[in-house]
């Protein structure tokens, strides 16, 4: 079951929903893409069996896994263990990651690094936390643009709120679903 949404949930009804459902895709302007991304995931549906339009819709999604390849990505994250699993999973598909702990750094290798894709942004860490880095990159004009895609170890109600009002362009929680990850990277990419 994936559940497609609206609502802002809370977190009880999140975890209800979860112990149910595979994938919960909040309605926003990429949810028809994740939408079918998603169910077809899920599905192992046939591209071929699909409406023209449908497989159009996935051929730019899946074969722009190609999308991945070469881009410079920025993983920022306080635990080792999460920038070693992503940076695993990004590197085998091609991708060239960045990695700090800190927020600070973070804003500095954007700062210093022209061709950053997308960034994946923790929002729990200490000093300087996922919201206030990504609200001061936000600030700076030429990043007002570039895809932040925040990653939360608490699916709280609010937190999807929170975040896209600091200025992230989409949110993901922990743990990661790789598939997930790699449909919104691509969705966000795809633009």
């Amino acid at each position: 079951m994936v559940v497609f949404t609206g609502k802002d949930l809370s977190a009880k009804e999140q975890a209800q929903l979860l112990a149910m459902a595979k994938s919960i895709v909040l309605k926003d302007v990429q949810s028809p893409e994740r939408l079918l991304d998603e169910t077809a995931l899920f599905l192992h549906r046939v591209i071929t069996d699909l409406p023209k339009e449908k497989q159009a819709m996935l051929e730019r999604l899946h074969g722009s896994m190609e999308i991945l390849r070469g881009r410079k990505v920025l993983v920022v994250d306080d635990d080792a263990r999460n920038i070693f699993a992503l940076t695993s999973l990004l590197e085998n598909h091609d991708v060239d990651v960045l990695s700090t702990t800190k927020g600070r750094d973070a804003i500095e290798l954007i700062r210093t690094t022209p061709d950053i894709s997308l960034v994946l942004m923790d929002i729990m860490m200490p000093e300087m936390d996922g919201y206030e880095t990504i609200r001061h990159i936000r600030s700076l004009p030429e990043f007002r643009t570039l895809p932040i895609l925040a990653l939360t170890a608490k699916a709280m109600k609010g937190d999807r709120e929170k975040c896209l009002e600091a200025g992230a362009s989409d949110y993901i929680s922990k743990p990661v679903n790789t598939d997930q990850l790699l449909s919104l990277m691509r969705v966000w990419l795809y633009r």
